[in-house]
Order: C-alpha cells, then sequence, then structure tokens
C-alpha cells in the first residue's frame, strides 16, 4: 500500500466518514509518532526531525529523558569507545556544558575527577540530573520537535490497526495521532503491548535460547549478598512464625529454571555532601519499623558494609546505587509491574518511593543501626537544587526490564559473548551481562538473595536490526528500540542508556527509509541503513582490542568442577579482572590470610578409572608459585605444588598429573592459600578420564 493511500484508509477508519456525513474535526497525520521520552525515544525524535520528515514526541510522565535526566549520571556502557551518533553528541554536549567556569556552584572547577572520562575525550560522562534534562531538551527544541508530555497510552484499546499496519494511537486524553511509522521509546513496552505484538516478561529457562547465565540463579548470586547470618523469621528464632515483610520461601526448582520474575527496581538518588544545599531524609508518613527489621538485624549480625553506592558526580552530588545485601532495591515487590495498569504502577512505584526513603531514614536515625553507619548516612542527602518539583525524589523509578519484545531474533547470551555475531547491526553493546537480584528468601534459618549475575570479559557486540523490529504479520510499521527482543540475561548487558539512544537513532533512520521506499520496516535494505548510520558517525564494528574470552566449561571434556561449586572456607574474592578464566570468573584470596581460606573441589564420577587432572588459572605476575594442592583418590593423598604465575602449555588449564579415583563423590582436589608467596586463583578443575 503506498503512502496516499494509506493516510486516506487511516482517516476513514478514524473519522468513520462515510458519503453525505459531517466532517469530524481534523486528526494531526505523521510521518513518525514515537511514544515514550526515554532518552532512547528523544533521540529517535531528534534524528526524524533532522532527516526531514514529521514527527511528535508522546511522553506519558511530566518529564522527558527517563532514567537519563532522573539520576542515573554516571554512565555505564564498558566501552566508551562503543557509542556515536546522536548519543555521544548528547555527552559531548554534557561535556560542554561542564568545560564552563560557571557550570560549577558547589565545587572548584577543575577539580572534579571521575575514572569513567577518557583523556581527550570532549564527550562527559558524569552529570547532574537537572543539566541532563536541560541539554536534552535544548537538542529538542533545536530540532524543533514538537513534545507532548503527561499523554498516555490508552492501554489494550489505544491502537486501531488495519491488518498488520499500525493506524493510529489514542491516549487517555482522546489525542488521536495517525503516522505512517510508530516507534516505542518506553521502558515497558505498552505500544507493542497495545499493538498485539508478542513479548515475555520474566526469565526464561537456560534451555529457551541454549544459555547458562537465565533462569533461577541461586548458586551463581555471590555479590550483593548476605555476609552474616541473619534470621528472617517475624518471631526472632521461631521458625513456625511468618517470615519478615519482604522475604519468601526458599524457591522452587533447579538453577536455570524459568520464571516470572523481575529482576528489581529502585530510584538512583542524587546526594550531596553540601549541607547548605542538602535536605534531611525524609521519614515516610506510613513508615513501617517491621519493613526494615531485616536490615537492623544485618547491621547487629555484624555487617558493616555500607549499604549503597554513592558515586560523586560534578557539584559534590552523586548518583547513588544499589549496593551489598540490603539496600535501595526493593526485591520481589515489581513482578506486576511490567503487565500492570497505571493504577497497579502508581501503587507499585509509591511503594518502591516509601520502603527507600524509609530504608534511608533508618541507616541515617535509627539508634539499632551502629554510630559509624548513622554518620555516613547523614553526611550524604538529597539535594535541594535536583527534582525540585518533586521533594527532592527522583522523578523516574529505575525500571531495568519490563516487557522484552519477542521478535525472529532474539538476542541472547551466545550474542553478548561473541559466540553468534549478526550481520545487520544497527548498534553496539558494550556492559557485562548484568542481573540485580530478584527476590529474597529464607533457607536453613537464615536470610539470602537471588538473582544476580555479573559477567563480562568480552569485548563489544553488535546488536541486530531484527531485535528492534516485531513480527512482520504482527505489525510491519512499528520499530521498538528500548523494550527490544533480547533475553533476560542478554537484555541484562543491553540496556544501558547510551546504547537506548544509539538504538533510538537507528530505529528513527530505518522509520524514514521505509516511508520513503513506501515498504514495511522489516523490508528495508539493512546495506543502505547501516550506511547511512555510518555517515551519522553510529559505531557498528569492533575494532579495537579484545579480552581474552572466557573458556565455557560445556566445551571441556570430561567432568568440570567450577569454582562456584566448590566448597569455600574463607573470603575468597570473585574477580573477572585476568581473561582466559573458565564461565563466569574466578575466585582469589587477595594474598591476605594465609594459611585460613580452602577450596575443596569434589567430581561426581560416572565410573572408576584413571584421571588427569587439570586446574585452570589465569596466569599474572601476581600470582604465587607455591599453591599447596591435595588430591584424594583410590590410592590414597598426594600433594604436589602448583605455580599459577606461569602459563599453562595449552589455554588456561594446566595438568597437575594422572590418579585413579573410584565411582562417586569419594575423590576431592583441595587448593589453600597456605604459605603461599602471592595471589592464589581458585577458577575450575578437570577431571579427565585417561585410557
Amino acid at each position: 500500500m503506498n503512502s496516499k493511500c494509506f493516510m486516506k484508509l487511516s482517516l476513514v477508519l478514524l473519522l468513520g466518514l462515510v458519503p453525505g456525513t459531517a466532517r469530524a474535526e481534523a486528526i494531526p497525520v505523521y510521518d513518525v509518532v514515537v511514544y515514550g521520552g526515554t532518552a532512547g525515544g528523544a533521540i529517535a525524535a531528534i534524528q526524524v526531525k533532522l532527516m526531514g520528515k514529521t514527527v511528535v514526541l508522546i511522553e506519558p510522565s511530566k518529564h522527558i529523558g527517563g532514567l537519563t535526566t532522573g539520576g542515573l549520571g554516571a554512565t555505564d556502557i564498558g566501552n566508551k569507545g562503543a557509542i556515536g551518533g546522536l548519543s555521544r553528541t548528547f555527552y559531548e554536549r554534557i561535556g560542554a556544558h561542564y568545560a564552563k567556569k560557571s557550570s560549577w556552584n558547589w565545587q572548584p572547577f577543575g577539580s572534579y575527577k571521575s575514572r569513567r572520562q577518557v583523556k581527550g575525550d570532549k564527550a562527559m560522562w558524569t552529570f547532574e540530573p537537572h543539566v541532563a534534562e536541560n541539554v536534552l531538551n535544548a537538542m529538542l527544541a533545536e530540532a524543533k520537535v514538537p513534545v507532548l508530555l503527561s499523554e498516555r497510552l490508552k492501554l489494550k484499546t489505544g491502537v486501531k490497526k488495519a491488518g498488520n499496519r499500525i493506524v493510529s494511537i489514542t491516549t487517555e486524553s482522546g489525542k488521536t495521532f495517525v503516522a505512517k511509522v510508530f516507534i516505542d521509546g518506553t521502558y515497558e513496552g505498552d505500544l507493542l503491548a497495545t499493538a498485539g505484538v508478542d513479548y515475555h516478561v520474566g526469565r526464561e529457562a537456560n534451555a529457551t535460547y541454549g544459555e547458562t547465565l537465565n533462569g533461577l540463579q541461586i548458586g551463581h548470586a555471590v555479590k550483593h549478598q548476605f555476609n552474616v547470618s541473619v534470621d528472617p523469621f517475624l518471631i526472632k528464632g521461631d521458625r513456625s512464625s511468618d517470615l519478615l515483610p519482604g522475604v519468601q520461601p526458599m524457591p522452587r526448582g533447579n538453577d536455570g529454571d524459568g520464571d516470572h520474575r523481575v529482576q528489581a527496581y529502585c530510584f538512583r538518588m542524587c546526594t550531596t555532601t553540601v549541607k547548605e544545599n542538602s535536605v534531611p531524609w525524609p521519614k515516610p508518613k506510613n513508615y513501617d519499623p517491621a519493613r526494615y527489621e531485616l536490615a537492623l538485624r544485618n547491621c547487629e549480625a555484624g555487617d558493616s558494609r555500607l549499604s549503597w553506592n554513592p558515586v560523586f558526580m560534578p557539584n559534590l552530588k552523586t548518583d547513588t546505587n544499589n549496593n551489598f545485601a540490603i539496600s535501595t532495591d526493593n526485591l520481589g515487590m515489581n513482578y506486576d509491574y511490567p503487565d500492570g495498569d497505571y493504577a497497579t504502577r502508581e501503587k507499585i512505584i509509591a511503594e518502591h518511593t516509601t520502603y527507600q526513603q524509609g530504608l534511608m531514614w533508618t541507616y541515617a536515625n535509627h539508634t539499632r543501626v551502629p554510630k559509624p553507619i548513622r554518620d555516613h548516612f547523614q553526611s550524604l542527602r538529597l539535594a535541594k537544587d535536583e527534582f525540585v518539583n518533586n521533594g527532592n525524589w527522583p522523578h523516574q523509578l529505575y525500571i531495568r526490564e519490563a516487557r522484552r519484545m519477542v521478535s525472529e531474533y532474539v538476542m541472547s547470551q551466545a550474542n553478548c559473548q561473541g559466540t553468534n555475531v549478526v550481520d545487520d547491526a544497527v548498534s553496539l553493546a558494550a556492559y557485562t551481562m548484568d542481573s540485580h537480584n530478584v527476590q529474597r528468601y529464607e533457607k536453613d534459618g537464615r536470610a539470602w538473595n537471588e538473582g544476580d549475575v555479573q559477567v563480562g570479559g568480552f569485548a563489544p557486540y553488535p546488536i541486530a536490526y531484527r531485535s528492534i523490529r516485531p513480527k512482520k504479520s504482527q505489525a510491519s510499521n512499528l520499530l521498538v528500540p528500548v523494550a527490544m527482543s533480547a533475553s533476560h540475561i542478554a537484555y541484562g548487558s543491553i540496556r544501558m542508556e547510551p546504547v537506548f539512544m544509539v538504538l533510538g537513532q537507528s530505529a528513527a533512520t530505518a522509520a524514514v527509509h521505509a516511508i520513503d521506499a513506501k515498504v514495511a520496516v522489516q523490508d528495508i535494505d539493512i546495506k543502505k541503513l547501516q550506511a547511512k548510520l555510518l555517515e551519522d558517525k553510529q559505531v557498528l564494528e569492533w575494532t579495537g582490542p579484545r579480552p581474552t574470552p572466557p573458556i565455557l566449561s560445556g566445551t571441556l571434556k570430561g567432568i568440570v568442577v567450577d569454582d562456584k561449586q566448590a566448597e569455600l572456607t574463607g573470603e575468597w574474592i570473585p574477580s573477572r579482572s585476568t581473561g582466559g578464566f573458565v564461565d563466569f570468573g574466578y575466585l582469589h584470596d587477595s594474598n591476605v590470610s594465609k594459611g585460613e581460606m580452602v577450596a575443596v573441589f569434589r567430581p561426581k564420577l560416572p565410573r572408576a578409572g584413571r584421571y588427569e587432572i587439570l586446574i585452570a588459572h589465569a596466569p599474572n605476575p601476581n600470582r604465587a608459585t607455591n599453591v599447596p594442592v591435595k588430591i584424594v583418590s583410590a590410592n590414597g593423598t598426594k600433594t604436589v605444588t602448583l605455580n599459577q604465575k606461569t602459563p599453562p602449555k595449552i589455554g588456561n588449564l594446566k595438568s597437575i598429573g594422572v590418579f585413579q579415583f573410584a565411582a562417586g563423590t569419594g575423590g576431592s582436589v583441595t587448593i589453600s592459600n597456605a604459605g603461599t608467596n602471592g595471589y592464589v586463583i581458585l577458577d575450575a578443575v578437570q577431571f579427565l578420564p585417561v585410557k
């Protein structure tokens, strides 16, 4: 159908015009309608205008920019070299702002340092919320993009279609918008869902896309975990009593099983050390002491960690994120958000606000919190000159994931780790596969967190165009750069604000190409699209250095026992600093507490026989040369010394000999740090059958 026929049909369907009837009020008609004014949606609208087409940007809230303007000033990306186009322009505009002395009113010009800055880079990757909002609004104004705020799509009924084409969308206020192409720029995927496009909520099973990091993750949840035993029962010591608020029973199933759970949300607070620019922590009117009993018990049990992560921004402010066992993440309280109606979501947002404000007040004021912790939380308070129309509280809840479209191509762990490489790239992603915890549960009479995964060690990788457009049969004129098609764990890597901006620009460019070629968005010339993206200085291929990729245990023969399966004594520290590790990373002893740290690797051998034992350890000059390794086999016990400073001959696994083992779990390999002269590494032990 050509564009003229489409627009005529659109108006007939919308207005119900038949010969002899009166004309209804004119309905605005655009080339592109962008619903969702996140940073990705805003950049999409700007790109449409720069390409000479008409566009309107519709945002359901009162603010443009989503998390970029809502507190997330400590930009995460992994490798800034992967970001180009209008996304980089935004960060360069931030840099230009802070290059002026007049922008520094709480801190001397030139005194601010950030590890996120790259020497010589005009872009700046850390910023105050109001600066980001001002810059993004200025970019929209310069492009002359019409912006409508506080216009929410009618859920379920707000999309009209003719066959597989979206004709119009209607907001709750009754405004209707006709366009040739629509772009869903929301975190929630409201437009795609209302249009009848397939999507997924929650964690897929590992088996769904051949992954190892999806689904239930009890064994891998070692970070942001309890480091002391905390009683989770309402009546302390009484296991027959109910669990404390926020704690669930032990989850059923095995690691890798799919479920409905969504990684936790929080608010990225902007705090400051400047007393005259701060306000006290508010105590919620409906403050419930029981909600914070677990946090207080955690303090009393000896967890002295400061349970947040304030990263300093310019002008002595912070972007503050979740950290450790009980922090800003409101675990398990967001499952109904993605598919919820507006009333449900508002209730969830209000509950998150109450929880987080109450937790901050508790850490700063409660007498059961140790004084050093209270003093710390009093030294940083909400910035008075940020979020001034919202009680200095962020206006955007951090929706880490909600709905994720299911298109003909779903980005997965294999894409992140470079096993699968697409040829229709429209962006690069570069961040660690990162999922925050999804629930807090009771096991063996103590509290635990579940769901945290942080696995990196890979180079920037391409995102497929096929993953930002739906199946043609469902919507031939819709693009989805934010709630795009990816598995839970792959989305954990992709879901960074700079990447959403890049994908927004790519989606807008694709929309214009589809309009000009008079074809469905699925049928555009991908090479022509990529040529335009490169012309606009986007980065579609990574040519820089690549880290040594991880060794996947599934590719190793025999029986492999990873460090995550070892029986540990002492506080081993997780790391991924040196590449070439097996699966998810490795552990080290920090070169301290010599003689106190032990790890037992116990295989389940299917049959008796001779097995060669190989130990994985990425070499480094700081490694110990005299690591004691005790082997318990059918022939008795033997101890050998392993030099972890020198590299193995092949790969990162070093043979320590061949041993006879009985079937079952009677054999073991024990690694300790007793008397060692450097860092001791735990990674994996391979038991390789010998004929």
